[in-house]
């Protein structure tokens, strides 16, 4: 597309999408290890596209959790969307139903922070849905490139690598670029110390526990200051 807005959306979300790609590549391996055969693991990069939720529902699935602990984990993990949405609505409520449910699959975390720093007026103006979609191009793009080669090279990658470590820094890298005030700076570092002191529960269940305690200090942080 040839559309100035287009360009730009594309244009900043390509130094961003480096790290999206290698979170990308290590999910794609991870999926694999965890026992998913090529098939299962290409259709959830594919039909999922949703990172966090994926990686921490790979342990449950190699541990045989209930389907309710798988169900509610990948929830909690992507209530933030929940308030992208929202977020999201004064810009896009009037587009067509249809219309609107290809953007949400196709959103991002960073995608999302890029474009209310484009648009901080919450209206519809021109330009933002050609914005919108250069972002997203770029980051599904980056994101599903790098996790389809992971898949398929996943048998070629050693385990002693230590590519889930190299997640985690990649994982580390994009939430900092997102903790731009003091509130989500407190909320991280809560949501770190719970889930580390609930590490012990089966499931992973210290990543429900954390989520939910960083959410009721944020809605708390947030109405006392707001």
């Amino acid at each position: 597309m040839q559309h100035i807005e287009y360009r730009r959306g594309a244009r900043e979300m390509a130094a961003p999408v480096l790290g999206m790609a290698a979170w990308g590549l290590v999910t794609g391996v991870a999926m694999v290890k965890s026992g998913l055969t090529v098939a299962q693991a290409l259709a959830m990069t594919l039909f999922v596209f949703a990172g966090s939720a994926q990686l921490a529902s790979l342990p449950l699935i190699a541990a045989g959790a209930p389907l309710w602990v798988l169900l509610l984990t990948a929830f909690c993990v992507n209530l933030r969307f929940v308030i992208f949405s929202a977020q999201w609505q004064p810009y896009f409520g009037h587009l067509p139903l249809r219309q609107r449910l290809l953007m949400m699959y196709v959103a991002g975390d960073v995608t999302y922070v890029n474009f209310l720093r484009r648009y901080p007026e919450a209206r519809a103006q021109p330009g933002q849905i050609e914005y919108y979609w250069g972002a997203v191009h770029v980051n599904w793009l980056g994101w599903q490139s790098a996790s389809v080669l992971g898949v398929l090279a996943a048998d070629a990658v050693p385990t002693h690598w230590g590519l889930g470590f190299a997640g985690v820094l990649a994982l580390l890298g994009l939430a900092y670029s997102l903790m731009n005030e003091r509130v989500l700076l407190w909320v991280a570092l809560v949501a770190g110390a719970v889930s580390i002191a609930t590490y012990h529960l089966p499931l992973r269940l210290n990543i429900v526990c954390a989520i939910a305690v960083a959410g009721a200090l944020g809605w708390w942080l947030d109405r006392r200051h707001g």
